[in-house]
């Protein structure tokens, strides 16, 4: 009983310090919607409005998304294809195991950090201002920021592979190129594939948004539809997109199950 009371006493300054912090953070929240301006234009009416008409889809516009919808994930396809398979010799050249010269492996990771650091929105704007609107700058977009994730999971995983087989085929006079085909790359294989998928199910989702800067696709039709205040469209699209990412994720799942 007497061990209970300064646990219970424990509990209450714990109680107390928590909502202490609690009220701080709610506190910081309104500060700082009031320094910045946010909700100073929110307009309950519109709101209502927009769900209100959300909330009624028009079906009719189905066959419209069809073809962009399509598009949408073929520029996720070979974007993803383009930017992973241009990963694989910067990874090999990255990774400590395969390239001993630490200043080689230093500027290209300090490049593709840098390449790596340039948010896929950004890639998207800076592509469609140079090759236009549509779906190749897309592709660009997702290729290069395909290229740098699987650069950097890439040349970890082949960090942590079992040295063995790679001192064995030094030891029997193999060259750089014979270790990596017959030592490194079935080691990372599986790997490879599931960090492939990974990245498709990011590009999928990605591409619905680049598409809303220009950069083709579902997007383009789900800012038209917002211009035009068709939000029974909008949540046609809407629909279309969580559709494709439910049905890309689940895929994605199944097939990095099977490879682990």
């Amino acid at each position: 009983m007497a061990q209970s009371l300064p646990k219970r006493s424990m509990m209450k300054e714990w109680h107390i310090i928590g909502f202490t912090i609690f009220l701080f953070l709610v506190f910081a929240v309104i500060l700082s919607a009031q320094a910045t301006g946010v909700g100073q234009e929110f307009s309950a009416d519109q709101f209502i409005d927009l769900w209100t008409k959300m909330a009624s889809p028009d079906w009719s516009y189905i066959p419209a998304v069809i073809t962009p919808l399509l598009q949408t994930i073929q520029m996720a396809i070979v974007g993803t294809l383009i930017g992973c398979v241009a990963a694989i010799p910067v990874a090999l050249v990255s990774a400590s195991n395969i390239v001993r010269n630490s200043f080689v492996r230093g500027i290209v990771r300090f490049i593709m950090n840098l390449v790596r650091s340039i948010p896929e929105m950004l890639l998207a704007a800076l592509f469609v201002a140079v090759v236009g609107i549509g779906a190749l700058s897309g592709v660009l977009a997702l290729s290069v920021f395909s290229f740098g994730m699987m650069f950097k999971l890439l040349y970890e995983a082949i960090e942590t592979v079992d040295e063995g087989p790679i001192e064995a085929m030094r030891a029997a006079g193999g060259n750089r190129n014979q270790v990596i085909i017959f030592a490194v790359i079935p080691q990372v294989l599986n790997q490879y594939l599931s960090f492939f998928l990974y990245t498709l199910e990011i590009n999928v989702r990605a591409s619905a948004v680049l598409g809303y800067l220009g950069a083709g696709g579902i997007g383009l039709y789900l800012n038209t539809t917002l211009e035009m205040f068709r939000y029974d469209r909008t949540s046609v699209v809407i629909l279309a997109i969580l559709v494709v990412v439910v049905l890309v994720d689940a895929l994605s799942n199944k097939l990095r199950e099977a490879l682990s």
